[in-house]
């Protein structure tokens, strides 16, 4: 497996009126690398996914995948190439079905990528995809929106908040795929608060604090790191 780093962003900064929300964020992603970004509330870690993704430009920096500079890239063209992600909220066609859903996504996404019927069937959804997505629960909705994502053939993806709300039966299934998917080469960023999920997942985490990054490296090192410990883990003065 290449070791060469499919992702770079360097330097991002991103303002929303005098409000820095990333201020200088730089970072590096290789192929079939799950990368864990962590920090408190308000730090910065889906406004740096959301960059990566195109849906912000950032005020300054740049971001760099496949030897492209694609910093202005629209979302939509991003995605074509092959980043790609689900988000804190889903965001289904609420009126299509769940296999209409996915099926929209492969219809625009990049070739090659698992089909429909085998995203849904990754995920577990096939038993529910006739039904409209606005009749699924917010757990199942999490899941059709890591489906979409895989039927538009990601070479990065990014996972915001995927956790959240599931069981603990389900996040073993879910960090299953997506170590399974890392070892088809697909690189991922999995934003999260649950620890142990990200534990679970990957060796390497970035803790974010304040639109800065403050630590990279293993989970268990962070939680001795005093930086860590004053900002997120609440341990220090």
């Amino acid at each position: 497996m290449s070791r060469e780093p499919i992702l770079i962003f360097e330097n991002i900064v991103k303002k929303f009126g005098a409000f820095r929300a990333l201020d200088g964020v730089s970072g590096t992603l290789a192929p079939g690398e799950i990368l864990g970004l962590v920090g408190p509330n308000g730090s910065g870690k889906t406004t740096l996914i959301n960059v990566i993704a195109g849906l912000y430009y950032p005020d300054s920096g740049g971001v760099r995948s496949q030897e492209q500079d694609i910093t202005h890239w629209p979302m939509h063209k991003r995605a074509r190439m092959g980043i790609n992600r689900t988000f804190q909220i889903p965001k289904p066609f609420k009126s299509l079905s769940v296999e209409e859903n996915i099926a929209l996504a492969y219809h625009y996404g990049r070739k090659p990528a698992m089909s429909p019927q085998q995203a849904l069937d990754f995920v577990g959804l096939a038993p529910v995809k006739n039904q409209l997505a606005l009749q699924l629960n917010s757990s199942q909705q999490k899941l059709l929106d890591l489906a979409r994502a895989l039927a538009a053939g990601p070479r990065i993806l990014l996972i915001d908040e995927l956790a959240a709300g599931l069981s603990h039966q389900e996040l073993q299934v879910v960090a299953d795929h997506l170590q399974a998917l890392a070892q088809q080469d697909i690189a991922l960023i999995v934003v999260e608060h649950h620890l142990g999920f990200v534990n679970q997942l990957t060796e390497r985490v970035m803790v974010m604090n304040a639109g800065k990054e403050i630590f990279q490296g293993s989970l268990s090192r962070a939680a001795q790191d005093p930086t860590v410990s004053a900002v997120y883990l609440g341990t220090g003065s």
